[in-house]
């Protein structure tokens, strides 16, 4: 990713918002493999001595402790579902831009991403039944949540990046607490638009099952990653935007 000698920059910050629309409708797709499997989320299923929680909390869990010791959550761009749970980093730390200003790392939103993701989103595409993969469901289910969440914490970048550009235009709300001034300043139903359009484009292209002698089917229904975009993905973004500008000037 290409970045200013102090930091990131409107371009960057877009290139990385489009690269992680791939991620999440590859995600998406990898998910909808698998029905259900209510098991994966049951709290009586699991039984290992000293957990209390279901499969899917488990290998959460379990994946952020040695990812934490690899030294994931040392890069600002990530963002833990537990918290609370994770080790040090046992590795060499590496020098991360100080691009972000110091309330950023108090503002993650993932618990309501963890609801949303299980309580609206999977029921939204995944078939009902059960195949027996539930640790192969964790695991897709991990991958797409963190795919997820980083698109959605990726707003403080994207906060950062336009305070720097025009802070006149934000200071005076900011010193108002104004969250619905700064909403909309930061609202562009145009871009919105696009985006919407763009990853239900991408996800036609990439749920597409080629075959070389008969049409190509869909193997997945694309308008669920527009409707994953507007109804959360785009809104969630925002919010994180304007915590992390509320804060700004701390």
């Amino acid at each position: 990713m290409a970045r200013a000698e102090n930091g990131y920059t409107l371009d960057s910050v877009r290139q990385a918002l489009i690269r992680q629309e791939d991620t999440i409708v590859f995600g998406l797709i990898e998910r909808s493999k698998f029905p259900l499997n209510f098991l994966t989320y049951d709290n009586n299923y699991l039984q290992s001595p000293g957990f209390c929680g279901s499969l899917i909390e488990f290998v959460v869990q379990h994946t952020e402790t040695a990812q934490a010791k690899a030294g994931r959550y040392e890069n600002p761009e990530e963002n833990p579902f537990f918290p609370e749970n994770l080790w040090p980093s046992l590795v060499p730390s590496y020098p991360f831009t100080k691009f972000l200003h110091s309330g950023a790392a108090s503002i993650n939103i993932n618990k309501s991403l963890w609801k949303m993701y299980f309580d609206d989103l999977l029921p939204m595409f995944v078939a009902s039944g059960d195949d027996g993969n539930y640790a192969q469901t964790a695991a897709s289910d991990l991958s797409l949540l963190q795919a997820i969440s980083k698109r959605v914490h990726y707003g403080k970048f994207v906060a950062e990046v336009k305070f720097r550009e025009t802070p006149q235009d934000y200071e005076p709300l900011i010193r108002a607490k104004d969250r619905e001034g700064l909403m909309k300043l930061l609202t562009f139903k145009s871009v919105e638009e696009m985006v919407k359009k763009r990853v239900e484009k991408k996800a036609t292209l990439f749920g597409q099952e080629m075959s070389l002698d008969s049409k190509e089917k869909q193997k997945f229904d694309p308008s669920v990653a527009s409707r994953l975009y507007e109804k959360w993905v785009i809104p969630l973004t925002k919010e994180v935007q304007v915590d992390y500008l509320l804060r700004r000037l701390d």
